[in-house]
């Protein structure tokens, strides 16, 4: 089973709510008014070779790939050159593939990057589909995004064949018994030794250190002074890993569903297994049902999915435990995906695993004919190389009674989870947790929605705490689903763009309901 942050979720995230809001705003407008192109306020990186900052985007028609059609509009596409190795920038190359959409009004501040989370989630071919969620914003920006190193058309890494990927999904991801956990432990060391050969020596240069300094010469390449940057879940860690990095660079930051810094391996799964459980009894509850009588019974189906597949509408395929708990969680990501849930556990409830299969299918990127999309692949080889973390099965079996109480239907899954992820990795991590503190950087505005399943809202105080007094400021809104901007508050949606487009910041603690 992959870990559940998956960035593929936000393209759904529309909650139907109306909002109100509490607090109030102070600032004032600071936009840069480039029109792109390297020029002398574009301060470039430090110990860039002239070949690479004084690169010109050849800006083009976007080309449509086996997975992702070309965008309709005014899209353009592009590719920059960066250091292939951050440690050495003089030796070889990797190719970014970019995409923008010019300002569309007269007022221009400059670039406005996206990173959509994942790790590994094409803004490529995610920005296109969010435009008319930053409509708004595109009036006075470049919207600009980018296939990170490893990911899809910059130099993706696909792990695993199609066959082989639907072969490992009859893996037990909550083994019970020696042999099921031999299974488990091969299939993850078997994924990590088929990255590295697909990867090579990119495995050790994807790391979200990396590309944040992939960031900063974009920024120089695309003409801006600063960086202004709408990070949203994983997007948002990298975010803060660029204000440590470049604090005096920092301009307008957004940070939406945002990931805690302060967790290890454990802590991230901890945290999502409270979130989605969380999300699961709001839920539960909105269907007039007890949260802990209904998720004893969700628990019960998985309990008896682990041992009875379900049969399914999909030739030779059956509904497995974790393909279940998989089509559990997609639905959790957007309020307006808990009717879907209904549906799709009645029908479990009644033997047919179809439509849970289906859910799951989406949220692992499969297609009718059996292919399968390469986020989880890029996902996983970027996460692995940032976290050092690598619980071993004693550690995990130790930490199960904890998973189980902090969540009866995910907790299990998530214990697991952090032995299989990095088992056996070809690379070590660098890290425990990212370093985000950034000084002397612009104020940040972190975006926290108190109903997220994946990134708990308790990750935004503690993002503004460690970015440093004066920087982080936090942004609450009382809703469902994973992020806030876009999904039904005005509230929330006003704030942010007050704070874009007029660099008004709101008061910290400023809360939406």
């Amino acid at each position: 089973m992959t870990r559940l942050v998956r960035w593929t979720a936000l393209t759904a995230a529309a909650a139907l709510l109306t909002a109100g809001c509490s607090g109030g705003s102070s600032g004032k407008d600071e936009g840069d008014g480039g029109t792109g192109g390297p020029r002398p306020s574009a301060a470039a990186p430090s110990g860039v070779p002239e070949s690479l900052a004084s690169q010109e985007l050849d800006w083009g028609r976007c080309k449509g790939t086996a997975d992702s059609p070309a965008p309709d509009g005014d899209w353009q596409c592009a590719t920059l050159k960066a250091p292939l190795d951050w440690a050495e920038p003089d030796g070889d190359t990797i190719a970014l593939a970019l995409i923008r959409a010019k300002a569309t009004g007269g007022e221009r501040i400059g670039s406005l990057l996206f990173n959509f989370g994942g790790p590994g989630g094409s803004g490529v071919s995610m920005m296109p589909s969010y435009a008319d969620t930053v409509s708004s914003l595109h009036e006075r920006y470049d919207l600009v995004s980018w296939d990170p190193r490893g990911v899809a058309a910059s130099e993706g890494i696909r792990c695993r064949g199609d066959e082989a990927i639907e072969d490992a999904e009859s893996v037990d991801s909550t083994p019970d018994t020696t042999a099921e956990e031999q299974a488990y432990l091969k299939d993850a060391a078997d994924f990590g030794k088929g990255c590295q050969k697909a990867a090579g020596e990119l495995m050790s240069h994807v790391s979200t250190t990396d590309t944040a300094r992939d960031m900063d010469l974009m920024r120089h390449v695309l003409g801006d002074a600063k960086t202004h940057y709408f990070g949203i879940s994983y997007g948002t860690e990298l975010g803060g890993v660029y204000a440590h990095l470049f604090p005096k660079r920092v301009g307008r930051m957004t940070l939406d569903a945002v990931v805690d810094p302060t967790a290890d391996t454990i802590g991230h799964a901890e945290n999502q297994a409270r979130g989605f459980q969380r999300a699961l009894d709001d839920y539960l509850e909105s269907t007039g049902q007890d949260p802990k009588q209904g998720s004893r019974e969700i628990a019960d189906l998985l309990e008896r999915l682990d041992t009875e597949p379900l049969p399914t509408s999909s030739p030779g395929r059956e509904l497995t435990q974790s393909l279940a708990l998989t089509g559990i969680v997609l639905p959790l990501y957007s309020k307006s995906g808990w009717p879907t849930l209904t549906s799709a556990l009645a029908a479990a409830e009644e033997g047919d695993g179809s439509e849970l299969l289906a859910l799951a299918d989406g949220y692992n990127e499969r297609d009718p004919s059996g292919h399968y999309g390469t986020t989880t692949h890029s996902q996983r080889v970027i996460s692995c190389l940032d976290d050092k973390q690598r619980p071993t099965l004693e550690e995990t079996k130790k930490l199960l009674p904890e998973f189980e109480k902090i969540s009866p239907v995910f907790g299990t899954f998530l214990g697991w989870d952090t032995a299989g992820w990095c088992h056996d990795w070809p690379v070590p991590g660098q890290h425990e947790t990212p370093e985000v503190s950034a000084p002397g950087a612009a104020p940040v505005l972190v975006v926290g929605n108190t109903g997220d399943p994946a990134t708990p809202y308790e990750g935004a105080r503690r993002m503004a705490d460690e970015l440093g007094e004066d920087v982080g400021v936090v942004l609450t809104w009382k809703g469902e689903g994973h992020g806030a901007y876009g999904s039904g508050s005005d509230c929330v949606d006003s704030a942010v763009d007050a704070y874009l487009l007029k660099g008004t910041v709101p008061e910290d603690g400023k809360v939406c309901s």
